[in-house]
């Protein structure tokens, strides 16, 4: 099976986070599922957790893993739907909402810049009031860069494709606040990663178009 080691390294961390901020039961959309290993580490710890994975096709990978670790030893109550394929640029393929929270790890730098807004766009049009979405990885705060090492992988990313790149955490609030979603939280995590927490607001106190 496709194995990660960034998510088994980073899965506990995440995990402690999202237990803090997920509702009992909550119906997760994952973006960018990957090796799948986010999805059953999560559905093995919080209980009554509905968890959707989804990554651009093929699936054969994380549809693997499912079979053979998402069906059982689960927390009470939780499941891991049937991954679906998903590119956030067309938003023919994001599946019905209304989900109580959509998270995505290590996915902003290794989209096209320009995918960035609809993965966020998306995200609003599937949240319900007060969903939350929750992205994880390197941030920089405009030029800065919060270490050295996520400089050096900014500059490493960009020689492979200039289209990819370590994301401006500024630039997706105020991206993300133009779409009733407020930066609830900017939590520090291991390896000079980051998890931005954003809430969806209510039709009454979203911002006027």
């Amino acid at each position: 099976m496709l194995f990660s080691a960034a998510c088994e390294r980073n899965q506990q961390p995440i995990l402690e986070v999202l237990a803090q901020w997920l509702p009992q039961g909550g119906r997760v959309l994952e973006v960018g599922s990957g090796s799948g290993q986010h999805a059953v580490h999560m559905a093995r710890h919080l209980p009554g957790l509905r968890w959707q994975p989804s990554d651009l096709p093929p699936l054969h990978d994380l549809e693997e893993r499912l079979r053979l670790e998402g069906r059982s030893g689960l927390a009470p109550g939780a499941r891991i739907a049937e991954p679906v394929a998903l590119d956030v640029t067309r938003p023919e393929q994001w599946p019905h909402g209304p989900f109580d929270a959509v998270f995505t790890a290590n996915t902003c730098h290794i989209m096209p810049a320009t995918a960035v807004p609809q993965l966020l766009a998306g995200a609003a049009r599937l949240l319900r009031p007060r969903g939350l979405l929750l992205l994880y990885g390197p941030f920089r705060d405009g030029d800065r860069h919060t270490a050295p090492s996520n400089a050096a992988f900014d500059a490493h990313l960009q020689a492979i494709d200039p289209a990819m790149g370590v994301r401006d955490a500024r630039e997706l609030r105020a991206q993300a606040q133009s779409l009733g979603l407020e930066l609830r939280a900017d939590q520090a995590m291991p390896a000079n990663n980051r998890l931005l927490v954003f809430e969806r607001q209510a039709r009454s106190d979203a911002p006027s178009r």
